[in-house]
């Protein structure tokens, strides 16, 4: 099924190499629910489902597309559902409503993979302004984590100053910030899971972590399916202002997603030149997945570039994504000792830092001695962290573009569309919540 041997593989080497993409990721079952818990989603909902559209996902890209290649919610889109869409939102958007903008654009994934169109949305996008994306979020991301911790604290006139250092929280942090970042340069495969599990272990001796009477338990949806009919959840969009969030959502894991199923592809040396053999079904994994997620309580989905690790290690077909599947659903059964581990902010903030630290790299493939070029990536980087919001800097990013180019007299280099998104955008900022 899996055409082993065409791939000079065996399946003693796909098992391995699908703990090994499992260990590098498995940090999202902790990270995601603490994230989406700012939101007001219940743990347990969100545990179970990150895991479900985990092991949806991936096990769609294993067994349909015959690629290594790991699907879960994406880092960064947490941050954007919870800090942009519904804490922003100043109580006019809930979790609920929320989760209708993601069942959308979930829905607007899966027909785009099926045409042409996500292809040619990815074609026109600037390499710039996906830098700049990229960039953008590592900031967001790891601003979160030092935020978390405890590391970073309000300012009056600031806005923001450094922490104290001497507390235990922050300690904590710095511990496992520096035994994650030992083991990462080490080249340790699962270094973010093993430095927050050191930390745990710390953090328990110090008597900042206490388990629960029982570590196990079979997994439980509070809320049930949260979203199922999308006339429903198409009106709460348009009711609540949500289309720029739809778009900003689409547009952020069309370049994550695809970037990143390609990255690893290569690596795999399983690309055909510059195309990628199966990608209507590798694009649905992660389509199908943020349309599962949506339903039963998590943000949406992406390709992991921690992928590469269990590439790196001999995998080379959909056993891997298979057995990185099956271990996401064990993983279901330890909710209560995930619930203890995700309750100390010290054991996620150096995963979200460290993340942040691989993200912002993007920033070297910037052309920066192109001003028109350069400046909208860079209002992009700055104004996610800055505004809490990746959406926002999309839309500024989006807007100057095509502007700075018309004024340069390069107007007709600008694809139609980005002149679409740029008034979509403007709108939304003038006259829709954001």
């Amino acid at each position: 099924m899996f055409r082993l041997k065409e791939h000079n593989t065996n399946v003693k080497t796909e098992i391995l190499a699908g703990m090994t993409t499992f260990l590098t990721m498995v940090y999202i079952v902790i990270v995601n629910p603490v994230i989406l818990a700012d939101a007001g989603v219940p743990f347990d909902q969100v545990f179970l489902a990150t895991i479900i559209s985990a092991a949806v996902g991936t096990l769609w890209m294993g067994l349909f597309a015959n690629y290594p290649i790991a699907i879960a919610p994406g880092m960064g889109l947490n941050a954007f559902f919870t800090y942009t869409v519904v804490i922003s939102s100043n109580g006019e958007i809930n979790y609920i409503t929320a989760f209708s903008a993601v069942f959308i654009a979930g829905l607007f994934f899966v027909i785009l993979s099926l045409t042409p169109l996500r292809k040619k949305l990815i074609e026109i996008i600037p390499e710039n302004l996906k830098h700049g994306i990229t960039a953008g979020i590592g900031l967001f991301i790891a601003f979160i984590g030092l935020r978390l911790s405890g590391l970073v604290e309000a300012h009056p006139q600031n806005l923001v100053k450094l922490g104290d250092l001497t507390s235990a929280p922050v300690l904590l942090t710095l511990f496992g910030l520096l035994i994650t970042l030992i083991l990462t340069v080490m080249k340790v495969y699962g270094a973010l899971f093993y430095g927050m599990i050191a930390t745990g272990i710390v953090a328990f001796f110090t008597g900042q972590l206490k388990f629960e009477a029982k570590l196990m338990q079979l997994p439980s949806l509070p809320e049930g399916i949260i979203v199922w009919n999308p006339a429903v959840a198409l009106m709460d969009v348009f009711q609540y202002g949500m289309l720029g969030i739809v778009i900003s959502f689409l547009l952020v894991t069309l370049f994550d997603t695809t970037g990143t199923m390609i990255g690893v592809a290569k690596q795999a040396g399983l690309m055909k030149g510059n195309k990628m053999p199966r990608a209507k079904q590798a694009l649905l994994a992660d389509s199908v997945a943020t349309t599962v997620g949506a339903m039963f309580g998590t943000s949406p989905t992406s390709a992991y570039i921690e992928s590469s690790a269990g590439v790196a290690v001999g995998g080379r077909t959909g056993l891997t994504s298979v057995t990185v599947a099956i271990l996401f659903i064990i993983a279901a059964f330890f909710g209560p000792l995930v619930s203890s581990l995700s309750s100390v902010a010290a054991i996620t903030a150096p995963a979200l830092i460290i993340v942040g630290s691989l993200m912002i790299s993007a920033v070297k493939h910037i052309d920066w001695d192109s001003f028109d070029e350069a400046f909208p990536a860079f209002i992009i980087i700055l104004t996610m962290p800055l505004t809490s919001s990746i959406a926002t800097g999309i839309e500024l990013g989006f807007i100057l573009y095509p502007l700075l180019k018309i004024f340069k007299g390069q107007a007709r280099n600008v694809h139609p569309l980005l002149y679409i998104f740029a008034a979509l955008f403007l709108y939304q900022l003038l006259f829709l919540p954001h």
